[in-house]
């Protein structure tokens, strides 16, 4: 079985989209989708509304901090336009789309795997994991032998070496074996606001059979989805960040 990796969606339509056909053309037939459906972009509705009926034919499911933000106060410490962002999305939402992003778990374990949107040692607090270190306090807060996250922008691997961790940079569609003799931390990369500099929609997929994962860059019409944003009257620098991916 091929499942689809999506995280990050960020209430970007196109790009959800095109990774989804892209995902579809590899193969995939079963969907995780790793949070943060919603924030910075300009159709959250239909996003919700898009994974909303992918969870009702069997699709995962988790909570990303941008989705609780839809009905939790944000910190004190939010920045002004993430602050604009939330208000502005939770009048775009109806009850039923609100419901629905509550009621997303934090985490999900199926078979050897574990969901997540941002780590395994603390789901609710948010912190990255951005680098060996925080992949290592992740891992050893689960016996799963993959753990999938997102929350971080850019695509990466991360793997147990004996009692270290290290980080493997993934290549464009390039199936990656995932021993079973290590543990595993990928992390698909964003598929509505990449941030490593490459601005085509990220995404990746798992073969349960194989134990394969394959890291994708999608390009998609980003232009016209950051022009919706400043149509929207959304905070300006969440189009140019989509511009330059960054």
């Amino acid at each position: 079985m091929r499942i689809g990796l999506l995280t990050d969606l960020h209430a970007n339509r196109d790009a959800v989209e095109t990774c989804m056909a892209a995902l579809e053309a590899s193969g995939c037939r079963q969907w995780v989708f790793l949070g943060d459906l919603v924030g910075y972009g300009a159709d959250p509705g239909w996003v919700v509304d898009f994974v909303r009926a992918r969870v009702e034919q069997g699709a995962v499911a988790v909570l990303g901090n941008h989705d609780q933000a839809v009905w939790v106060e944000p910190p004190e410490l939010t920045s002004a336009d993430n602050l604009a962002s939330v208000r502005w999305t939770r009048t775009r939402l109806d009850e039923s789309q609100i419901r629905f992003l509550r009621d997303l778990p934090l985490s999900v374990e199926q078979d050897d795997r574990l969901y997540v949107h941002a780590n395994a040692w603390e789901p609710d607090q948010w912190a990255y994991v951005s680098n060996p270190l925080a992949a290592k306090r992740s891992l050893a807060a689960t016996t799963h032998w993959l753990t999938l996250c997102g929350h971080v922008h850019a695509p990466a691997l991360y793997y147990e070496q004996g009692h270290s961790v290290s980080y493997f940079e993934p290549r464009s569609g390039v199936a990656i074996p995932l021993s079973s003799q290590r543990r595993w931390l990928a992390i698909p990369g964003s598929c509505g606001q990449p941030r490593d500099g490459n601005p085509a929609a990220a995404c990746a997929w798992f073969d349960t059979d194989t134990r394969t994962i394959a890291f994708l860059r999608v390009p998609y019409d980003h232009t016209r989805s950051a022009a919706a944003i400043r149509a929207a009257g959304l905070p300006a620098s969440f189009a140019d960040r989509l511009e330059r991916g960054t």
